[in-house]
């Protein structure tokens, strides 16, 4: 189940983060994204891996490193990355119980998800670049301009 999942939220944003602050051929920190979106570092990082592990994201080492997109944006839905940071094992039976939650709710929540999950396959990272753009959020430049005399 997606509906309300923190982690999914939280992938999706670092996702977007990257797509939106690195452009091309850029990389994105880790503590940059950490800090733009007012998380702990270390509470992105598992998300990060997962990430990368999936293919999603690259990891660059070096002085220059950092993350990018592993795949263009407009091949990435949110679906793709919801997938990649949910565990099989997060709907263990920790929450409610009992009859009205297992033959009412649960088959009600389980529409919802399935709606959502068809919208969210329909979305990409590239959706939500132009939808930032569009807010009027600034992409920062490429590659800052220097000169030496």
């Amino acid at each position: 189940m997606i509906l309300r999942r923190d982690r999914a939220m939280t992938a999706v944003l670092i996702m977007l983060d990257v797509a939106f602050h690195a452009g091309r051929s850029g990389t994105v920190s880790a503590a940059d994204i950490a800090e733009r979106s007012e998380l702990a570092r270390r509470g992105i990082e598992p998300l990060l891996q997962a990430l990368s592990r999936s293919g999603l994201l690259e990891s660059i080492r070096g002085p220059r490193g950092g993350y990018r997109l592993g795949r263009p944006r407009r091949d990435i839905s949110l679906v793709d990355i919801i997938e990649a940071v949910l565990n099989t094992d997060a709907d263990a039976n920790d929450g409610p119980q009992g009859a009205l939650f297992q033959k009412v709710l649960t088959p009600c929540w389980d529409k919802f998800d399935q709606k959502l999950i068809t919208q969210m396959g329909k979305t990409t990272l590239d959706d939500l670049v132009k939808q930032a753009e569009s807010a009027g959020l600034k992409r920062p430049l490429a590659e800052p301009i220097t000169f030496s005399i």
